[in-house]
């Protein structure tokens, strides 16, 4: 009897010893810093991972990090249900447990992607589809089919995306990023819309977004934006052509050689506002939030002419006489 109770007591003994030499092993891991192929290494972790298979990604990656001793650390902390997608960014010095608590909280990283206003759609797939952080999906799709993929309604992408800073996780799609962009122009558009003054005449909220383009071009100096409005509105309710050099080069596309000429007002084409009344056919440019404004609430005046000074601002007329001077003034350098 006295011989079982030592040899039960010795067991005992040599389990407390593994077990406590487990713990002690298993708390040296989850606290040592992880051996790293480099010094910062990305991974992503797709949606429905679980730890086991986020450890794969990471492993791959270049992190020494197996996936039982990653699962059951986090399972003894209470973390392992619960991973957040998308991707990550770890450097030398990180421990597993800091690692879980990283993917628990879901630290990922962040791209971002600058559209600014005024730039056309060539502009703004240009920068999309070369940013250094976006998986691009796009790059044998025409535009038409963007906008299909996306879910536009429109067949033309120009003027579509609203100009902003967008933040995004690294390596999303070049679909999903315009998808956000195009989402945000539609709400945006739609809250201008629903501020429109009653009296402007514009018969659409794309009509709206056609004439803030041309706004948004035309505008050099941000305190002339509603008069800028103003002539344009004045010029389509008695049905005078607006004679916007920005659609007339917007119209000639990439065979624009940099300087408008004569010929290029006089060659007629749809976008030709010199040729043709009425608004073009589409935006010209991707307006932002002012110049959407702008257009549906445009200063009340009684110009209908406008020139550039040279300094961004512009000289505006209310008949062809003094426009004239102010052409001779600010463009000729003939004095007043």
């Amino acid at each position: 009897m006295k011989a079982f109770l030592l040899k039960s007591i010795l067991l005992l003994a040599i389990v407390s010893m593994l077990a406590a030499a487990a713990l002690g092993a298993a708390w040296w891991y989850a606290n040592r810093p992880l051996p790293l192929a480099s010094p910062t290494i990305e991974f992503t972790v797709q949606r429905g991972f679980n730890m086991r298979q986020a450890a794969r990604e990471i492993s791959a990656a270049g992190a020494d990090v197996h996936p039982e001793a990653l699962y059951w650390i986090a399972r003894l902390d209470g973390k392992a249900g619960r991973i957040v997608a998308g991707s990550y960014e770890i450097q030398t010095g990180l421990n597993a447990r800091e690692l879980i608590d990283k993917l628990y909280r879901g630290e990922v990283t962040r791209a971002e992607l600058l559209i600014v206003e005024g730039w056309t759609f060539r502009q703004v797939r240009r920068a999309i589809e070369t940013h250094p952080y976006v998986r691009v999906d796009t790059a044998d799709l025409s535009d038409e089919e963007i906008l299909a993929r996306i879910g536009a309604a429109e067949s033309h992408p120009e003027g579509l995306f609203f100009p902003d800073t967008y933040l995004f996780d690294r390596h999303t799609s070049a679909l999903e990023v315009f998808r956000v962009s195009h989402q945000a122009m539609q709400r945006r558009l739609e809250q201008a819309w629903e501020q429109r003054d009653p009296g402007v005449p514009l018969g659409s909220p794309y009509e709206a977004l056609i004439l803030a383009s041309i706004i948004e071009k035309e505008t050099g100096l941000a305190d002339d934006r509603l008069l800028v409005s103003s002539v344009f509105t004045n010029r389509l309710r008695i049905g005078m052509r607006l004679q916007t050099d920005p659609t007339v080069i917007y119209g000639f596309g990439e065979a624009f050689e940099g300087r408008l000429r004569r010929r290029h007002l006089e060659t007629d084409h749809e976008y030709n506002t010199y040729t043709r009344a009425g608004l073009p056919p589409t935006p010209i440019a991707m307006p932002g939030w002012d110049s959407l404004i702008a257009a549906v609430q445009p200063a009340e005046s009684e110009y209908f002419y406008f020139v550039a000074r040279g300094d961004g601002s512009s000289q505006f007329s209310r008949n062809l006489a003094d426009h004239n001077r102010a052409v001779n003034r600010f463009i000729r350098g003939r004095g007043g």
